[in-house]
C-alpha cells in the first residue's frame, strides 16, 4: 500500500477516526497492531508470515538472552537471532543474484552452468524490519535494554505501519517507552499509554505529511521522468547531460526517500508517537563523514553502532580504521540491493570516508584551518563533497556497468558545448526549474532551520491555504498513476 494513493488516505482516515473513538488503551494498542498487520498484508500478502517469524523469533530469543546467566548461552541465542533474521533476508534478497553470478562464473570457465533462478519476490520492508529486530536482541545481549514482557507490545514496535516498509529504522530503546504510561519508567509492570490526539501534534504532523507528499509527488515524480529519459541509454550522451542527470537523480532520490520519511514521521506524530528524523540537509554536508551524519540517519547510525564499533571503530590502528569503514560501506551498499552497482556504490563511499580520514590523520591541522571555518571555506567544502556524492549517484542509478563507466568518465572529463547545454535546458525547462527551486528551498531551510515548524505555527487560515496550495500543485502536476517510492525496492 503506497502512501501516495487514495487507498492509503482512506486507510489512514479510518485508523485515525477509530483511535479517537476508542478510549480503552489495551484496545487502542491491539487496534494499531491489527492496522499495521493489515497494512503489511495489503502490500505483501502471504509474505506477512516472514514478518511474524521475525517477531516471534526475536521476542522469545530476547527474553531467553536476558534470563540466561551463562555468556556462552547468550552468544548461542544471539547467533540464532542473527542467523534466523539474516538468513531470511539473504535468501529472499540475494539468492537469485548469487545463482546468476555462479552461472556467469561457471560459463566463463567453460562449465556450461544453467542453474534455474528461483524468481523470488522481495518482501517489502524486509531490509528495514530485519535491522530493527536485530538491534533489539543485540541491545539485550549487551545489557543496554530489558526485553519487552508483552509479545503484542514488541510486535507493535516492529510492525508499526508508518515506518514498516521503508523506515526510518526504529530502536526499541526509543519506541517501546512511548507505548507505556510513564516514558521515563522502563519497568515492565507499567501500564500501556493511552493514545491521545493533541491539536499541536495534529497540526505539525499534517504539515510534515503535506511537505512529504509535496517532495514525492511534485518534485521526485516529475524530476524522475527526466532522470529516466537521461539514463535509459546514457552511452553516447555528452558530459552536461550526464552531470545534469546525476544532479537530477540526487534531487529525485532525496525528495522521494525523505518525502517517505516525512510522511511516516507526520503520521506517527498525529498518533502521538515520535520517530526520529532521517535526513538533515545532506546536500550541505562539508565532508563524506558529515554527509553520512545527515543522510539516511537511521541506517548510518545502525551501521555505526552494530558494525563499525564492534569491528573496532576508531580505536584500532589507522590501517584497521580505513579497513573497517570500507567493510561497513561495502555491506551498506550490499544492503541496498543485490546488484553490482549497489556494491560499487558502497565501496565508492567507503573510499571517500577512508580518504577523508587519511587526510585528517596526515594533516591534523587541516580541519582547524581558519579558511575552512570561513564562509568561503565551507562553500568550497560543500561543493567538493557534493561533487563526489553526485558522482556516486550515477553508480547507484545505472545498473549496466558499461553505462556506469561511460557516465563516470563523462562526469569527470567534460566535453560539451554551449549549444548542447542550451538545447538540453530548453527541452527540459520544467525539471530544471524544479531542481533550482529545490536547492533554493533547501538553502532557506539550511539557513533558518526546519520549515515545517515555522509553517505549523502560522495562523489557521494561512495554514489551510498552505495545505490547499500543495494539494493544487500536486493535482496539476501529477505524473499519472501513483509511483512507487524508490526505497520500497530495498
Amino acid at each position: 500500500m503506497l502512501f501516495n494513493t487514495i487507498d492509503f488516505i482512506i486507510f489512514f482516515i479510518i485508523v485515525f477516526s477509530l483511535i479517537v473513538i476508542i478510549k480503552n488503551r489495551k484496545f487502542q494498542h491491539l487496534y494499531l497492531l491489527f492496522a499495521s498487520f493489515l497494512f503489511f498484508y495489503y502490500s505483501n500478502n502471504y509474505l506477512i508470515i516472514l514478518l511474524i517469524i521475525s517477531i516471534i523469533l526475536d521476542f522469545y530469543v530476547g527474553k531467553e538472552i536476558w534470563k540466561s546467566k551463562k555468556i556462552i548461552n547468550k552468544k548461542i541465542l544471539l547467533t540464532l537471532s542473527i542467523i534466523g533474521n539474516l538468513g531470511l533476508l539473504g535468501f529472499y534478497k540475494y539468492a537469485d543474484f548469487s545463482i546468476s553470478q555462479f552461472n556467469d562464473l561457471g560459463n566463463s570457465l567453460g562449465l556450461a552452468m544453467d542453474i534455474p533462478l528461483l524468481n523470488l519476490i522481495l518482501p517489502v520492508g524486509i531490509s528495514f524490519y530485519t535491522f530493527q529486530t536485530l538491534s533489539y536482541t543485540i541491545d539485550i545481549y549487551r545489557g543496554k535494554l530489558e526485553p519487552s514482557e508483552s509479545l503484542g507490545e514488541f510486535a507493535l514496535f516492529v510492525a508499526f505501519f508508518p515506518q514498516l516498509v521503508a523506515g526510518p529504522i526504529l530502536r526499541a530503546s526509543h519506541f517501546l517507552p512511548q507505548l507505556r504510561e510513564k516514558i521515563e519508567n522502563l519497568k515492565t509492570n507499567v501500564k500501556l499509554r493511552q493514545v491521545v490526539i493533541h491539536s499541536s501534534n495534529l497540526k505539525l504532523g499534517l504539515t510534515i505529511m503535506a511537505l512529504g507528499f509535496f517532495k514525492k509527488m511534485f518534485f521526485a515524480d516529475n524530476i524522475g521522468l527526466f532522470v529516466d529519459q537521461i539514463f535509459q541509454n546514457p552511452i553516447g550522451l555528452d558530459s552536461f547531460s550526464i552531470i545534469l542527470g546525476a544532479i537530477a537523480f540526487g534531487v529525485q532520490i532525496y525528495c522521494d526517500f525523505s518525502g517517505y520519511s516525512d510522511i511516516a514521521i507526520g503520521i506517527a506524530m498525529i498518533l502521538g508517537f515520535k520517530i526520529p528524523i532521517n535526513f538533515n540537509k545532506p546536500y550541505f554536508a562539508t565532508s563524506p563523514s558529515d554527509f553520512w551524519r545527515k543522510w539516511h540517519i537511521s541506517l548510518s547510525t545502525w551501521l555505526r553502532d552494530y558494525l563499525y564499533i564492534p569491528l573496532g571503530g576508531n580505536k584500532k590502528s589507522y590501517g584497521r580504521i580505513y579497513l573497517n569503514v570500507s567493510i561497513v560501506m561495502f555491506l551498506g551498499g550490499l544492503w541496498h540491493g543485490a546488484a553490482w552497482n549497489f556494491i560499487i556504490w558502497g565501496m565508492l563511499h567507503g573510499a571517500y570516508l577512508a580518504i577523508h580520514k587519511i587526510l585528517i590523520n596526515k594533516f591534523p591541522n587541516l580541519q582547524h584551518n581558519e579558511f575552512f571555518k570561513s564562509k568561503a571555506g565551507k562553500v568550497i567544502s560543500i561543493i567538493i563533497t557534493q561533487y563526489f556524492v553526485f558522482l556516486a549517484w550515477l553508480v547507484f542509478r545505472i545498473q549496466d556497468l558499461d553505462g556506469v563507466l561511460y557516465s563516470m568518465y563523462k562526469y569527470v572529463v567534460w566535453d560539451f558545448a554551449t549549444e548542447q547545454v542550451i538545447q538540453l535546458i530548453s527541452l527540459n525547462k520544467f525539471p530544471v526549474i524544479l531542481i533550482i527551486i529545490f536547492f533554493i528551498f533547501n538553502f532557506i531551510s539550511y539557513k533558518h532551520g526546519h520549515l515545517q515548524n515555522a509553517i505549523s505555527r502560522i495562523k489557521l487560515r494561512y495554514w489551510f491555504s498552505f495545505l490547499g496550495s500543495i494539494l493544487i500543485l500536486v493535482l496539476i502536476f501529477e505524473t499519472g498513476p501513483a509511483q512507487d517510492f524508490i526505497y520500497f525496492r530495498f
